[in-house]
């Protein structure tokens, strides 16, 4: 049986679950409030008036809920509401409406993971010109007038792919890759910098690429289509967090043994890496972000100067480092 027909059924079987657990709101659009307020004994914060700030994610996913988890703790010492978007899949139009609602809300800052780092930049220097600054974390939007970006450098992310691609062929063989959106900077990026040093230090060869613009079906679709045509593959390198989870899944379904080395700590990757499943993984300290976000929302709320990048970092993480770090 396919993978994609058990999507299917799955989804089912978890909107009758969620069904019986508690209402949702229906619709494209997803988002939600919630509020911390500080304990009457903390004096660590100069904040004492209520603020709130906007979440926008590119779409709804587990990984962006543990973004929001780490956030929500982060807050826990400031007087602070947060009110949390994202579109139920990839959609620049949505999470476009989305930014101006939470300008017309009057919101004391944003932070935002743009789909598109060109389309957004209208709506990002709309909302600095309303006095509301805009953060953007894990993809940067660098043209616009926002205060910082949260992250870590694709290119170079891209090239440590390269490497770990080339220890584990030892420098020969064929690679598969899958990505998300071709107008995303993050996803070029990273590409550009695994091909680069491909070329220039390994006889590997990119059978085929794939994009699959947030659609998980046709990701899933995709990734068959290319195990069916070409069997003889020896990797798969997965741009994104979809691409990841379902190559997560096809791996399940056909009994793969190749490496598959891959993008984004979610929680599929940490069990699949500890099955065994996923070889390799470069996270992006993606624990780190919630502070970030936080840490910055409130230095631009209080005027303080920007700071431009800052830079989260990635690493490497093997099945031998789980019992250790994560």
């Amino acid at each position: 049986m396919r993978v994609t027909k058990w999507i299917t059924l799955g989804t089912v079987m978890l909107m009758c679950l969620t069904g019986c657990k508690a209402s949702s709101p229906s619709g494209p659009e997803v988002s939600f409030s919630t509020s911390s307020s500080p304990s009457s004994t903390s004096s660590n914060t100069k904040h004492t008036n209520k603020l709130t700030f906007g979440i926008i994610y590119p779409m709804t996913h587990p990984f962006y809920e543990m973004i929001t988890d780490s956030i929500e703790k982060a807050i826990e010492p400031y007087p602070v509401q947060l009110i949390v978007k994202a579109p139920d899949v990839i959609n620049i139009e949505q999470q476009m409406r989305m930014m101006e609602t939470l300008i017309a809300q009057k919101v004391n800052g944003i932070a935002i993971d743009p789909i598109d780092p060109v389309a957004l930049v209208p709506i990002i220097n709309k909302a600095t010109q309303a006095g509301i600054p805009v953060i953007c974390f894990e993809s940067d939007a660098p043209d616009s007038k926002r205060y910082s970006f949260i992250g870590s450098d694709p290119l170079q992310e891209g090239t440590l792919m390269g490497q770990m691609v080339d220890r584990y062929l030892k420098g020969r063989g064929m690679i598969m890759i899958e990505g998300s959106m071709t107008g995303s900077f993050q996803i070029r990026q990273r590409l550009q910098g695994l091909e680069q040093y491909l070329k220039q230090k390994t006889e590997i060869q990119v059978l085929e690429k794939k994009y699959h613009n947030g659609d998980t079906e046709k990701a899933i679709s995709d990734l068959e289509t290319m195990i069916n045509e070409h069997p003889h593959f020896d990797a798969l390198v997965p741009l994104d967090i979809i691409s990841s989870s379902n190559a997560i899944l096809v791996w399940k379904s056909q009994g793969l043994k190749r490496y598959a080395i891959t993008f984004g700590m979610t929680p599929d990757v940490k069990e699949a890496l500890l099955n065994g499943q996923i070889n390799a993984v470069i996270s992006e300290n993606e624990h780190l972000w919630g502070d970030k976000i936080i840490e910055q929302l409130l230095a631009a709320s209080s005027h303080a100067p920007p700071t431009t990048w800052v830079d989260t970092g990635f690493v490497e993480i093997k099945q031998s480092d789980m019992a250790n770090e994560y």
